[in-house]
């Protein structure tokens, strides 16, 4: 399955370049919206000058958020939610002979919510998010490249649509050795303004995230990892009143611990924990996560 690339072995790999949940940038949110923060190892180790195929991914994660950080950063035991949150993605990866050593994906992600909070609950479908990926391969041993993600504004309920446009890019990179792997992201997200009938117009804070993935390659089947993920927002600025909305910037670190398990060469699985370590006005990541790739 590797085709004498990367593509068996490293299988996550080709499940890459999507965000974690839809985004939220400048509010404070659950922990799950790190962007990207879904991703596991090899998630950008991937191959150049191959034959076209598709990847569909399945990722999941929820999040049991008891607490929250306040604006100085103090936890505290308030404002708790379930949060369950998944993205049904389909990629179709390809070369040009024309671009040597040079590779491309697109792809297709739609989310899906549900959450239980203040005695309510609501769930279903979310924004959708497209765009493409483009990388190389500095040697034989790594990986360096960019990704562009559109997120859509709507989704089948008002409480799960963004109701503004927002751009995610980032920078990817992966890194090889025997035994060990190591790759991340570091990017931005970028909204347009929030217009909404009868309300006050606003523009979201932009985004600046990190994800880093560290991992053990135990055995061909077997590979534990460890995580951090990181992400700073900006406040949200009312246009309408021309104010700043108080406590709206967030940040936020967590780090977690999981495990890549090949089942088949074309199939994988790779379950995660994580939690906060730190944080402002936002509620605490106390999440799994479950992310399954299938190669075509």
């Amino acid at each position: 399955m590797r085709r004498k690339f990367t593509l068996g072995v490293r299988l996550g790999a080709l499940a890459a370049c999507m965000p974690a949940v839809a985004l939220v940038p400048g509010v404070a949110a659950h922990a799950a919206d790190i962007p990207l923060a879904i991703i596991g190892p090899h998630e950008y180790d991937l191959p150049v000058d191959f034959k076209p195929f598709n990847v569909v991914v399945q990722y999941g994660d929820g999040n049991a958020a008891g607490s929250v950080y306040d604006s100085g950063g103090q936890r505290r035991a308030r404002g708790g939610s379930h949060t369950w949150s998944g993205m049904t993605k389909y990629v179709h990866f390809r070369s040009f002979d024309a671009i040597p050593h040079v590779s491309f994906a697109f792809e297709l992600i739609q989310s899906e919510a549900y959450t239980l909070a203040n005695g309510q609950n609501w769930g279903g479908l979310g924004t959708t998010i497209v765009g493409p990926a483009a990388w190389f391969k500095p040697n034989k041993h790594s990986t360096l490249g960019i990704q562009t993600f559109m997120e859509t504004p709507s989704g089948t309920r008002d409480s799960l649509a963004s109701h503004y446009w927002a751009n995610l890019s980032s920078i990817i990179f992966d890194y090889e050795w025997k035994h060990f792997s190591f790759d991340g992201d570091l990017g931005s997200v970028v909204s347009s303004t929030k217009h909404r009938n009868g309300e006050h117009s606003y523009s979201a804070g932009n985004v600046f995230y990190t994800n880093l993935r560290f991992s053990w390659k135990a055995s061909s089947r077997f590979e534990p990892f460890f995580s951090l993920d990181w992400q700073n927002s900006g406040g949200m600025h009312d246009n309408t009143s021309n104010l700043w909305v108080a406590n709206s910037s967030s940040r936020e670190t967590a780090l977690g611990v999981g495990a890549m398990i090949y089942v088949t060469k074309r199939l994988s699985i790779t379950p995660r924990y994580s939690h906060s370590v730190e944080g402002r006005n936002v509620a605490e990541t106390n999440a799994y996560y479950m992310k399954i790739a299938y190669l075509f």
